[in-house]
């Protein structure tokens, strides 16, 4: 069996302090031009760090908690770019955040990385700023909790973050695909990858005409990649009482909204029991609806 492409671990701050001035040092201050007194700080002995080594024990990125219940210092070499490395990282600060008892974590993502957050369950709050010359926007997430969606903002980041943690399915229901939400570039791409991934999404629809008259980008995506996407509208009276929205996955993730004309809401990546009760009430509308053929005509 070939030995694994990386491995993360935790580490102690004195002994593994050539190795993150390795990775951090790189990263922030020969890559991104971070002053070098920027960079290091008083709270580095007192964090909890993480390091990514490659199979031959090289390191290749790292992240830390602080005692401000923060995590910061997200580094990964240009060569291990996009290769789960950046993932895995946080997936390692949060269990040792959970195995600590803290039930929320905030950070400043640089304004490339909020999507990257976004998929790991952090929202957006407050307005962007800029430190050591970048821009950053603060997120924060509630650990093994419903996270409350308050924003536009956002309601994009929840949105991401239930795409991006389909395994093979996706269910949205809408009033009319949501302008401000499903036509945003950075949702629609998500949505084609998952559908060129060989993804499935269900759409359920209120009022299909009226993002017909607007170009909607979705019903657009749906025509180039039909065996992926499917839009029904709802017709029955009792079913089109219906006042909420939500997207759910196949797995553990969700975003609610109670009004379903409104941004604001509920969302949280690991509540598969909350996400299996919004797909049961999905499917019965489902097998009621009538599929939208003026949907595969358009532009054809």
């Amino acid at each position: 069996m070939s030995a694994p492409a990386f491995t993360v671990e935790g580490l102690a701050y004195e002994a593994g302090l050539p190795d993150l001035r390795h990775v951090r040092e790189t990263v922030f201050v020969q890559e991104q031009g971070v002053p070098l007194a920027l960079e290091w700080d008083e709270l580095d002995p007192l964090c909890h760090h993480v390091l990514a080594r490659d199979g031959r024990g090289e390191a290749i990125g790292t992240g830390r908690l602080t005692p401000k219940h923060t995590i910061g210092r997200m580094a990964v070499l240009p060569a291990w770019r996009g290769r789960g490395v950046g993932d895995a990282l946080l997936r390692a600060l949060l269990e040792q955040a959970r195995g600590l008892g803290w039930h929320e974590l905030s950070l400043h993502a640089q304004a490339s990385a909020i999507d990257f957050y976004a998929r790991h369950g952090f929202l957006p709050f407050g307005e962007r700023f800029e430190e050591a010359g970048i821009d950053h926007q603060s997120m924060r997430l509630l650990l093994d909790a419903v996270n409350p969606v308050e924003t536009r903002e956002a309601a994009i980041a929840a949105l991401l973050g239930v795409i991006a943690g389909a395994r093979r399915r996706l269910d949205i229901y809408s009033r009319e695909l949501d302008p401000g939400l499903l036509d945003v570039p950075e949702v629609v791409a998500a949505l084609r990858r998952l559908a060129t991934g060989g993804g499935e999404i269900r759409v359920l629809l209120q009022d299909p005409a009226e993002p017909q008259r607007a170009l909607a980008p979705l019903i657009g995506l749906g025509q180039r990649l039909p065996s992926a996407f499917a839009f029904r509208a709802i017709e029955e009276p009792t079913d089109r009482s219906y006042p909420s929205a939500y997207v759910a996955n196949d797995l553990r993730g969700y975003y609610f909204r109670p009004l379903g004309h409104r941004f604001d809401g509920e969302t949280r990546l690991d509540a598969p029991g909350r996400a299996r009760q919004l797909r049961a009430v999905f499917d019965p509308v489902w097998q009621r609806a009538r599929p939208c053929t003026e949907y595969r005509a358009l532009g054809l």
